[in-house]
């Protein structure tokens, strides 16, 4: 998947993200960033160990407007309330990721949405003005809330690391005080507030980043698990065939001492049921059982909405994929969401097109747990022609690629691709396009459905500055990035993630490939490692299967826009066409330069995004492996950075590099050999040599990423309306306001996180040192 834009823009098996191209950079200047870096510092003068300025957004954070307003106009009534359903039921279901995000997070986001629900935003700014809070720290306060609501919690959702309020404790704390919120329920806000303070500007090193035990904070574990305690369960759910997508594992200890690790799947039924659940077993010195009911009562919620939305589907297969839909979230039940699953790939070229549950792993320190994802669009028919076309030759372009049709599907299943303009996405970010569903069984057997978000593209692109570049570069970025990254969603999308066969063993015994004849073609020899049965990708890559699968699905998009023939359907022939593939080549690898080593975390040698990994990845093995084609040189020492690629080189040396690592990626991906996976990423992905002073002169750089004001939609009368907002942090706080218009969801939040307290009390602990 294409995370968000500049933001970050694929969510493909996983998603694309934007900043392919471009970072959605602020106008100012590197003199402007120093002065406002040294502001910050004096606003938040408590802590001195960390560059604080790593960790704010800025009181000129952009802003952007995600319009879909001419698409939802052009819907039927009941078109509408069908969205407008399905809508509610994605923004209660978001809640969760808060859940899923911090210890604190469902409590600030508590803090902050009953302060904003209880007055008018001006009549907030004229108490707090009063109190003695200055402009800027209002500003800030009402940008860090944009943040947390935007990033579905304290962490950001692209590159997983904290940010903390862009004004001091003691300022944050007077605005609390001066709000109706507090007068009207002053014990209430002030527990909350005590509850959080610490939690909120807390940083830490640990608390700085998601990830397990001292690399980070998850609450996918509790803070007591370690990394060998995660393969421990990963191990034991292998034995049960269970997959962790709807789960999160806590670490107690049993009577006898021993460790029991209760693996908690997402459900709004609380008690225990037979095949869903099971009582406490022994495995290997500890326990293990499974519980069910984790986020019951927002879940509920969302199934309610379900429900409404199934009275205007526009047929059966939008019918039974809602009712399965609603029988997972109710069970706790995997198999019941594959099934709906299933119903919305043979839903084909809906108006309304939306997937919802707990989808992408990225966030899950193991790579196998789902954070839940709702989203909500409108095709975008001239669009979807082109991607149309393109899956028109998908069977044809798929056999361009290197690895041979020994380690290709057997039968290419056609999927949808369609371009959509988003109405409603929750979660902790906004992807550029989707690959999905990323159950391996259904992709490999049945098939899948690529989509393109296409509102989200020109949006993430609003007012993107590009260092790193020559001013010829530039202008041509300028130009073309927008159809070089539709290029890129269509092939990443649909040839890169739906391509490429996994060898499996079956329960029977058979296999899915002749043993006696498939060699494997980076030794030579017959096939020596496979998927067992039980066994997918990502239990067998774990924390390594983004990244990899990204890198993969980059590489065939690179490699494939080499193509005339693919290049003609999108509208690009002659000089045009081969300034459009220079661009993709260059944008890729420009953010690999330019942009991906933001989220390395030098600390803990970690990489923080699977994108950025990837993509780095792709850029280091151009760099050393090309001869010259791409370099990176100091333009101005300690300062600036020049990326330059040989245009001329692409078809021939870049297309035999990029080639020929395909083959190696898909191999290691065919065979289940994720330590050959390791050792490849390790080669490319380590931060040394120049490299490691490169990355400060990337952080000098370094500016925040969009964030996107989502519209509302209200039922009235026989259809709905749709509310919008302006590009702002007013608005953005208005907007939350007016979905969540009651307080009575911050009561299932704080309840919650009450309830999931005891599972990270060590995490409270560091907050408060």
């Amino acid at each position: 998947m294409l995370r968000t834009l500049g933001v970050n823009l694929i969510k493909c098996r996983r998603p694309i993200t934007a900043d392919s191209f471009v970072s959605n950079y602020c106008r100012i200047s590197s003199k402007t960033i120093q002065s406002k870096t040294a502001v910050s510092t004096k606003r938040i003068s408590e802590m001195t160990t960390i560059d604080k300025s790593n960790y704010l957004l800025p009181n000129n954070q952009r802003f952007v407007e995600l319009d879909s307003s001419q698409a939802f106009n052009n819907l039927t009534k009941q078109e509408k309330l069908y969205a407008h359903y399905l809508s509610q039921a994605a923004w209660n279901g978001g809640l969760i990721v808060l859940m899923q995000t911090s210890p604190e997070s469902p409590r600030i986001f508590s803090l902050l949405h009953r302060i904003f629900v209880g007055e008018p935003l001006e009549k907030l700014r004229e108490s707090a003005l009063k109190a003695g809070v200055t402009e800027d720290d209002f500003q800030a306060f009402l940008v860090y809330a944009g943040g947390l609501f935007a990033n579905s919690g304290n962490y950001k959702g692209f590159g997983d690391t904290k940010f903390i309020p862009n004004l001091s404790k003691e300022s944050f704390e007077s605005i609390v005080k001066a709000s109706k919120a507090y007068e009207n329920d002053t014990t209430h806000i002030t527990k909350l507030w005590q509850n959080t303070q610490n939690a909120i500007y807390s940083l830490t090193p640990r608390l700085t980043s998601l990830g397990l035990a001292d690399k980070g904070i998850t609450t996918y574990f509790s803070s007591n698990c370690t990394e060998a305690d995660s393969n421990l369960v990963n191990d034991w759910m292998k034995t049960k065939r269970l997959e962790a997508y709807i789960c999160r594992t806590f670490k107690t200890v049993a009577d006898d001492g021993l460790s029991l690790f209760t693996v908690h799947l997402a459900s709004v039924q609380t008690t225990s049921k037979s095949q869903l659940t099971l009582d406490k077993e022994k495995y290997k010195g500890a326990y293990f059982q499974v519980t069910r009911g984790d986020y019951s009562p927002l879940l509920k919620i969302v199934n309610e909405n379900l429900a409404k939305a199934q009275q205007y589907a526009a047929n059966d297969n939008e019918r039974n994929m809602l009712k399965h839909y609603i029988n997972s979230f109710n069970e706790g039940d995997l198999e019941e969401h594959k099934e709906g699953s299933r119903f919305w790939i043979k839903d084909k070229g809906p108006i309304i097109e939306t997937y919802q549950g707990f989808i992408e792993t990225y966030r899950d320190p193991s790579g196998q747990r789902g954070e839940f994802e709702g989203f909500v669009s409108m095709v975008n028919k001239e669009m979807s022609k082109k991607f149309g076309i393109l899956v028109d030759g998908a069977e044809r372009f798929i056999k361009l690629l290197p690895w041979g049709e020994d380690l290709e599907k057997d039968t290419f299943l056609r999927p949808d691709f369609t371009s959509l303009d988003v109405l409603t996405f929750s979660g902790s970010g906004i992807p550029a396009g989707i690959n999905i569903p990323n159950y391996d069984e259904i992709r490999q057997n049945e098939g899948f459905k690529n989509v393109s978000l296409g509102n989200v593209i020109p949006a993430a692109y609003k007012e993107a500055i590009i260092p790193f570049l020559s001013e010829a570069d530039k202008r041509l970025l300028e130009k073309y990035r927008v159809a070089a990254f539709e290029l890129q969603v269509g092939l990443h999308e649909l040839l890169g993630h739906g391509s490429g066969k996994l060898l499996r063993q079956n329960a029977d015994g058979s296999f899915n490939f002749d043993q006696k004849k498939v060699k494997n073609p980076l030794t030579g020899k017959l096939i020596e490692s496979w998927y067992s049965e039980g066994e997918t990708y990502d239990s067998k890559f774990t924390t390594l299967g983004s990244a990899f699968e990204e890198c993969r699905a980059e590489a065939v998009g690179l490699y494939l826009s080499l193509e005339p023939e693919i290049l003609k359907i999108f509208g690009l022939e002659g000089q045009e066409a081969e300034d459009v593939t220079y661009v993709n080549w260059l944008s890729l690898l420009w953010n690999g330069a330019a942009k991906a080593t933001e989220m390395y975390q030098p600390s803990t040698k970690t990489w923080l995004q699977a994108h950025a990994r990837a993509r780095f990845v792709l850029m280091r093995l151009l760099e050393l492996e090309g001869n010259g084609m791409l370099t990176i040189t100091e333009s101005e020492p300690g300062k600036n950075l020049l990326v330059t690629l040989q245009k001329d080189r692409l078809a021939t040396d870049g297309k035999k590099i990029i080639g020929d690592f395909l083959v190696k990626l898909q191999t290691i991906k065919a065979t289940g050999d994720a330590a050959g996976g390791e050792h490849l990423f390790e080669k490319y992905s380590r931060l040394d040599g120049v490299w490691s002073r490169w990355r400060d002169i990337v952080m000098l750089h370094k500016q925040p990423r969009n964030i996107f004001v989502q519209p509302n939609t209200i039922h009235k009368d026989d259809s709905a309306e749709l509310k919008r907002y302006p590009a702002s942090a007013e608005g953005m706080v208005a907007s939350w306001v007016e979905r969540f218009p009651r307080a009575g969801v911050d009561d299932v939040l704080e309840q919650l996180a009450e309830a999931d307290g005891k599972y990270f009390t060590e995490l409270q602990t560091l907050a408060a040192a």
